[in-house]
């Protein structure tokens, strides 16, 4: 594998250590360090830029691996039975290397947003959690029962006035 390629399955191999550290079940207070400890050295714009590099780079990597696959797959529908073996033999081997190129960047691309996107559900599960934890539980038994016993006055009137509002309708219907 040629010096890019290695560097691209580098990439790969720190993605999916990313995505099991984003995506394992571990408690609330010990997720959030993890997260924001895993995601600290990316928001720096340097890093930002270099990122978009190194994917554009890949994302041509992948463009010219497709390119390669499908010039393979013309030449071996083109090359006859009959000529020799071994030439045959050396494009099939050049067609399993351009396949085999061509998945580690198409999947390293695809895992690259997956990563991005479960990081961006991760945050937005602990900002919830945390909301939900910081609404104080101010309301006891006591304000509980006033409330239902304002509501039940509320309804009492509301009953009043229209069994008064139905007298009168039939009232004036007679």
């Amino acid at each position: 594998m040629t010096l890019y390629y290695t560097f691209v399955f580098g990439i790969l191999a720190f993605e999916m250590v990313m995505f099991l550290l984003l995506a394992l079940p571990v408690p609330s207070k010990f997720r959030k360090p993890i997260t924001m400890a895993l995601i600290k050295p990316f928001r720096l714009t340097q890093v930002q830029v270099a990122i978009k590099c190194v994917l554009a780079f890949i994302l041509l990597l992948f463009v010219d691996t497709i390119n390669r696959v499908y010039s393979i797959n013309s030449e071996l529908s083109q090359t006859p039975l009959a000529s020799g073996v071994s030439d045959r033999n050396e494009v099939q081997s050049r067609k399993f290397y351009a396949q085999r190129n061509m998945y580690l960047t198409g999947i390293t691309l695809f895992l690259t947003f997956t990563v991005f996107r479960t990081y961006g559900l991760v945050w937005e599960l602990l900002e919830m959690k945390e909301k939900f934890r910081s609404v104080p539980d101010k309301m006891n038994v006591e304000d509980l029962r006033k409330q239902i016993e304002a509501a039940d006055k509320k309804i009492a009137s509301m009953k009043e006035r229209a069994e008064s509002l139905q007298a009168d309708m039939s009232g004036s219907n007679n």
